[in-house]
Order: structure tokens, then sequence, then C-alpha cells
């Protein structure tokens, strides 16, 4: 049987290292800030603005909000944008997607500092994670990263399969692997023989969003399975990507949904969050 990842766990190690910084820039005067802004009431974008709220209050991290009609328009998110840009208290930008479809996400993203975007999306910082240099790295890929290396799990050399190529998890998660010096394949809806692949596997990143789709007959004897997905089953329970029963009897280490990525994502941002305040400031 697996061991058990716990992210939760794991998470609050990382808030409290940030809290410890934070308390460190406030005796130099400075606190640092994020602003997160929501557009329209989807209650799922909600709860995760409450989440982030809440994360800040325990890291001594300022938090500005702003929650926006469903109506605002392009125009006056681009504005407000503008204004917390030029604001030199405020150290990260956060707008939570989805937008309304009224609202074009590309251009929102590109308006947001490359300084200030502590979700790590901007084509800036992209580039910069494509090279090794990222400061603000995206934080559910940089959460995967944590968690193996604070549960021991070695990196280096290792056959990597990361089943997902999204902008937000797939892509970057394989180049935080490849600087990490593991050997990383990218799986797809395209990839021919996936199960090949997916028994290859030293390190599975499961981040294709379809319900259990990793089942424990494609996973490798002793293998470290990070499951990023977050889907609805049809008994209407939280699951992940992977069908957890089945691939814990096969796995060295396996993250649970919840309680495994889900909580890594928000400390990553608070993480980020510091980090853009001391760029900023010089330190």
């Amino acid at each position: 049987m697996a061991n058990i990842i716990d992210g939760k766990k794991i998470s609050f190690e990382i808030k409290d290292e940030v809290k410890l910084q934070a308390t460190e820039l406030e005796k130099k005067g400075i606190q640092p800030c994020l602003a997160v802004i929501l557009v329209g009431n989807d209650p799922a974008s909600a709860v995760y603005v409450r989440n982030k709220k809440k994360a800040c209050e325990y890291c001594n991290i300022k938090s500005l909000s702003y929650e926006l009609e469903e109506s605002t328009t392009e125009e006056e998110l681009l504005e407000l944008i503008d204004k917390l840009n030029n604001d030199k208290n405020c150290n990260g930008i956060l707008v939570q997607l989805p937008l309304p479809s009224h609202i074009d996400e590309n251009k929102v993203l590109l308006k947001i500092l490359p300084e200030k975007d502590v979700d790590g999306f901007h084509p800036y910082n992209v580039g910069l994670l494509s090279i090794g240099k990222a400061v603000l790295k995206s934080c559910t890929p940089a959460g995967c990263i944590e968690l193996l290396k604070r549960s021991g799990v070695e990196i280096e050399g290792k056959n990597c399969v990361v089943v997902g190529r999204s902008n937000i998890v797939g892509k970057p998660v394989g180049m935080l692997l490849t600087a990490e010096n593991g050997t990383v394949t990218t799986c797809h809806s395209r990839t021919k023989n996936m199960v090949d692949f997916c028994r290859n596997a030293d390190i599975l990143v499961a981040a294709i969003g379809k319900p259990k789709y990793i089942t424990g007959d494609m996973i490798k004897e002793g293998a470290v399975v990070i499951d990023v997905g977050i889907n609805r089953g049809e008994d209407g329970k939280l699951c992940g990507d992977v069908d957890f029963e089945s691939a814990e009897k096969k796995a060295s280490f396996i993250t649970p949904v919840p309680g495994g990525v889900g909580p890594m994502t928000i400390a990553m941002l608070m993480k980020n969050c510091v980090a853009a305040c001391k760029s900023q400031n010089g330190l």
C-alpha cells in the first residue's frame, strides 16, 4: 500500500515559512499585498477567493478584494488592473478564472505586469520558467514539485510521465520536472499507447481532467503518483484523475483528492506573493 502524501500538512509548512518571511519584511516596514479580482458570481470561484483571503490572513499578507458584477465590461476590468499595476503597495494581482464570456481572458492576463503576476500565467514568466529562471512559477505545478521534494522523492534521473498538456498544469509541470533533471514524457488525448507510457513512469502526474482515468493496471509497481485532477464522480463525490483505490495498491507514494495537490496551489500563491514583494523592494 502506498504512502499518502498529505498536501494539507505540507501546505501548512509552506504557509508557516511564508508567514515568517512576511513578519521579517514587516520589521523593515514592508507588508506584502495581494489583490484578488472576482468578476461575476460563480460559486466555485467565490469559494477559492474566500480561501485565498483566509490564507493571506494566516500568512500576514495584506489582502485587497475586488468583487465585481457579472456585467463589468472588459474596459472596466483592464482599468482596475492598470490602477493596481501602478500601486506600489500592491505586490501581486490575481484575476480569478474563468471570466464571463464577454471578457477576453488572454487580454486580461497580458495586462498584469509580469512582476505582479503571482499566478505565473504571463507569457514572460512562462518563458522564464522554460529556461529555469522564473521567480514566479505557476502555483499548481510548483506545488506538485514541493510535494515530491518534501516527501523525499528523488526526481533526478527518474522517468516522469505527465498526462495532460494544458498551459496551466501539464506544460509547466513538465518544465519544472525537467529543471529537476527528470526525464519527461508528455502524454495527451492524441497519444497512442498511453497505457505503455504510464506503465513506464517512475513519477506519474495526472492532469487530464477525466474522473478516475488512470487505473491501477496503468501504474508501475512502486511508482509515485501525483493526482492534479478535481472532478465530480458519478456518486457526486470529489475525485481525481486517478482511481485512488486501485492505484494505491501499486504506488509507493500517492496524493489523495481532496487533500493532496489542492491545498498546495494556495500555499504556492502565498509564496509567490512574498517573492514578488521582495523582488519589487530589491531584496
